[in-house]
């Protein structure tokens, strides 16, 4: 029997049926909706607002909120899974769903009080976009150097001065959860996380960012200039919002991963397809030894960091801490993804270089992977405090 004539072996997968039909759903989605609006969008270096309700009718912008909210009912897997399908299309365009899912919505459910869920949760999982504001000028990796304050009135209201960069959905989003110190004598343990509404007096939308990659996604300034604060709207215990930031954040890594690792497929799918395609010296690309085992070590990498962010999310899903994990899937991916987008516009020659193809988009989108939501020397130092503890 000749290999040709060989059943094909099916392949390997860690995932679920429903899992695998969930997946095959939002990939179908992102090649009738998101695929097409791609070069629009980044040429605009803006998401396509067509695009968001979208997201909403398929049910992506509430993945694992219990159905009694409103929600899919699902699991961070899904999410992991919806924002890896989409990046291989966009990057951009799937960092609303993963911001939506692990930034905003994980920290409403983990630490909001019922009153909380029931006013903020249906919304938005139905239509309303939110975003979470922790990094300032002067605190980046030194998060909780933050120079935004937050004073209470006489009526426990609070009031909110001072101003965030790099948010995340800034331009779209109609929530916002902001960390602000009470007592900066306190250090870490002054900070404290509010809800904050869009249409709350004094609150404006600053500069939005001219980046490298990930142009459709709005990345802005948030000003807060006596922006009054509704008790009701104070996240979890005054005082504890290092701890939300903290945990939000871990479970934001994976979704960094998703990111990482369906930008770098959908570099190294777009490379292949030309490989296959381009002749040289009468035969096509693909057929190089040389070129062979670049792809094939590519390929071997990519899917070692794939199954580091599926261990990270199905350790979360389970309950477990994933400080150390989520900090070697976001690391690892985004390295992984560094070298593959690179590959992959070596291997289109000039042709890789230019806006005609897809792979130097790709190329730009994955630097951001070692930057936001903690850069590759704060997650060194996340695992090697876990093992040298």
């Amino acid at each position: 029997m000749t290999n040709d004539s060989q059943p094909q072996r099916p392949p390997l997968t860690v995932l679920t049926d429903d899992e695998v039909a969930f997946r095959d759903a939002v990939a179908d989605f992102t090649n009738g909706e998101v695929r097409p609006r791609v070069q629009e969008m980044e040429r605009a270096a803006k998401l396509d607002p067509t695009l968001i309700p979208k997201y909403f009718e398929m049910g992506l912008m509430g993945i694992q909120v219990p159905e009694e909210y409103g929600g899919a009912g699902g699991s961070l897997m899904m999410v992991t899974i919806a924002v890896e399908e989409i990046s291989k299309a966009d990057a951009a365009a799937a960092i609303m769903v993963d911001v939506q899912n692990t930034l905003v919505l994980y920290p409403i459910l983990t630490y909001g009080n019922e009153e909380q869920k029931r006013r903020y949760v249906p919304k938005l999982c139905s239509s309303m976009v939110g975003a979470y504001a922790l990094s300032e000028a002067s605190s980046g990796s030194d998060a909780f150097a933050m120079q935004t304050r937050a004073e209470q009135k006489p009526d426990g209201s609070w009031v909110l001065n001072g101003r965030k960069m790099w948010i995340t959905n800034g331009a779209e989003a109609e929530l916002f959860i902001v960390f602000a110190t009470v007592d900066p004598s306190k250090g870490y343990k002054g900070v404290t996380a509010f809800l904050v509404e869009r249409g709350f007096s004094g609150f404006a939308t600053g500069k939005k960012e001219d980046k490298l990659g990930i142009r459709a996604s709005s990345t802005t300034e948030l000003i807060f200039d006596n922006v009054e604060v509704p008790a009701a709207n104070v996240l979890g215990p005054v005082g504890q919002g290092y701890k939300i930031a903290i945990e939000t954040l871990n479970e934001g890594r994976i979704g960094i991963g998703a990111q990482m690792i369906g930008n770098a497929q959908g570099a190294l799918d777009a490379a292949v397809a030309y490989l296959k395609e381009r002749k040289q010296f009468g035969k096509t690309l693909s057929e190089f030894q040389g070129i062979q085992f670049q792809v094939a070590q590519a390929a071997t990498d990519l899917e070692a960091a794939r199954l580091l962010v599926y261990n990270a999310t199905r350790l979360k899903d389970a309950g477990h801490d994933i400080a150390r994990e989520g900090a070697m899937a976001k690391l690892f991916s985004s390295q992984v993804c560094g070298r593959v987008t690179s590959l992959a516009v070596e291997l289109l020659g000039g042709y890789g270089y230019t806006k005609d193809y897809p792979v130097e988009k790709f190329y730009r989108d994955a630097k951001i992977g070692a930057i936001y939501e903690g850069t590759s020397n704060m997650q060194l130092q996340t695992i090697a405090k876990a093992i040298l503890r």
